[in-house]
């Protein structure tokens, strides 16, 4: 054979390769079109708890980059919430729920199918913690319910901005430094908090009320105790956290 017939036929071999070959499926993007908003995080927000070992990935795919994995509890032990963005069918069938990540860094969102999760629960109210006003504003369907001076963190161990969601609540015993009552958020500090363990940012009473309204804290929002206790009664869990 000549050398221009086997060039011609390695070309047809290549040619038939190429042509054979299977198409590379088209990635799904991070935000796909079609979703459906299930929160405005505002008026309205959709919660769930793990009930099923659980991947989180980047899209609303098994073939996407995992970031996590779902976990059933908190730190403290509580059944771990997850806010669900948005809900997602794709070409198989398969549902696909966005969710608010416990973890940092914070303000982490990612997909995990819909079959991992409980029924969704539903709530209608939004904290404000406002770091220059000093204040934390608690609101129900818009509308504002209650408001109270609030001490934050130092300079050097600021409270994180960004929109969070309460965790967990409980009542405190034992340790005046934390008032009667505790909610967790999944808010987490890049330094030492006051809460038991560090690193998470809770809504707690104080043994010190005379600091409050100011920046006395290690991360965490206080209240005095009398305001604990009232922004514990009306605030259920999932209740988006909007720290700014």
């Amino acid at each position: 054979m000549t050398a221009a017939a086997l060039a011609a036929s390695a070309l047809a071999m290549v040619s038939a390769t190429v042509a054979g070959a299977p198409a590379q499926a088209t990635p799904v993007p991070a935000d796909p079109p079609g979703q459906v908003r299930l929160s405005d995080e505002d008026t309205i927000t959709r919660w769930a708890t793990a009930v099923a070992p659980g991947r989180v990935y980047t899209a609303p795919s098994s073939r996407a980059r995992r970031i996590g994995r779902l976990r059933f509890t908190t730190e403290d032990g509580y059944p771990e919430v997850y806010v669900v963005l948005s809900r997602y069918r794709d070409a198989h069938g398969t549902e696909w729920l966005r969710v608010r990540v416990p973890r940092r860094p914070n303000n982490t969102t990612g997909w995990v199918a819909g079959r991992a999760l409980s029924d969704l629960r539903v709530v209608h109210t939004k904290v404000v913690v406002n770091r220059r006003t000093l204040r934390l504003t608690l609101y129900d369907r818009g509308r504002r319910i209650f408001r109270a001076p609030v001490g934050v963190g130092k300079p050097s161990t600021p409270t994180p901005a960004g929109t969070f969601w309460v965790r967990e609540k409980f009542r405190v015993r034992g340790n005046p430094l934390y008032g009667s009552r505790a909610l967790g958020t999944a808010a987490y500090s890049n330094t030492l908090t006051d809460w038991p363990g560090g690193g998470i940012i809770g809504l707690h009473g104080t043994s010190e009320p005379g600091l409050i309204p100011g920046r006395p804290s290690h991360g965490c929002v206080r209240l005095r105790n009398r305001d604990i206790v009232r922004l514990y009664a009306l605030t259920p869990v999932g209740t988006p956290v909007v720290i700014e």
